[in-house]
């Protein structure tokens, strides 16, 4: 008999009458606020002012939110919300995609760099970069409770058998916590921008940090996503063995190279 471990945990944390508390709320919610904490320490040390971290704060949750929704819609499922769309906005039934999410952030910045700090957009986005990857990381857990985004079956001993899983068809034999997988890399990738913010001046290179989250982060996520159960979207009308998500990462990975290599010359070597 292979070795599994039977993952039926509940998504919700608790139920009051119509009201629930769900895990995956609750990884999003902390992972924005450690980020929060994060970028604020940033700030002070930078000189920049404090008042500017609640308008920050407000796009990045609205344009992440809206951005993760939009990319599922279009990338993922658009033949049915295309014949529905008045559930678009139905973001409590699930269905957020971590590129559109991208797309909004780099939007929400955009905005709080035109319209509040008045400084480059590389400025902001080098020190949001880091705790991101953290928010990444706590939204992966969340996934692992919902038995969401599962992996391809396997019969290595920590392979997890989600019998919870809302298609029936993914909770027959063991599979790859690629959730896991993904969440483990995205912390790995947060520990190396917070030390190379902190402890190498890398926030003295425009654009290094910010580039090399996009190579870390899409990397990693071209890579688990050979494990991954199908997702959708549109890699089977382009007729390729690569999936959405892999194609979607390809040109993050590339603009990552780009803002890393363009970097280099742009102030003294980190330190």
């Amino acid at each position: 008999m292979l070795l599994q471990i039977t993952w039926d945990a509940s998504p919700e944390i608790l139920n009051i009458g119509p009201i629930s508390l769900r895990w995956y709320g609750l990884m999003f919610a902390l992972g924005f606020l450690l980020g929060f904490y994060i970028v604020r320490r940033m700030f002070l040390a930078e000189g920049a002012p404090e008042a500017w971290l609640d308008s920050l704060f407000m796009f990045l949750v609205g344009g992440t939110i809206i951005g993760a929704r939009l990319g599922h819609v279009v990338f993922y499922e658009w033949d049915y919300y295309s014949q529905n769309l008045t559930e678009i906005p139905m973001v409590w039934r699930g269905g957020l995609a971590s590129h559109g999410g991208v797309i909004g952030v780099l939007t929400a910045l955009w905005l709080f760099s035109k319209f509040v700090s008045k400084k480059p957009f590389l400025w902001v986005s080098d020190k949001v970069a880091v705790p991101i990857a953290l928010v990444g990381a706590m939204i992966r857990l969340g996934n692992l409770m919902n038995s969401e985004i599962v992996g391809l079956p396997s019969d290595q001993p920590w392979a997890f058998h989600f019998v919870n899983s809302a298609r029936q068809s993914l909770a027959d034999v063991p599979r790859h916590p690629v959730q896991l997988y993904e969440s483990l890399s995205y912390l790995f990738s947060f520990a190396l921008l917070y030390f190379l913010y902190w402890k190498r001046d890398a926030w003295k290179k425009p654009g290094f940090l910010t580039g090399l989250w996009f190579v870390l982060i899409f990397g990693f996520r071209f890579i688990w996503e050979y494990f991954k159960s199908d997702q959708g979207g549109f890699q089977d009308a382009l007729g390729t063995s690569l999936s959405t998500g892999q194609w979607l990462s390809i040109p993050c990975v590339i603009l990552g190279l780009v803002l890393m290599g363009l970097a280099k010359g742009s102030n003294d070597e980190i330190s």
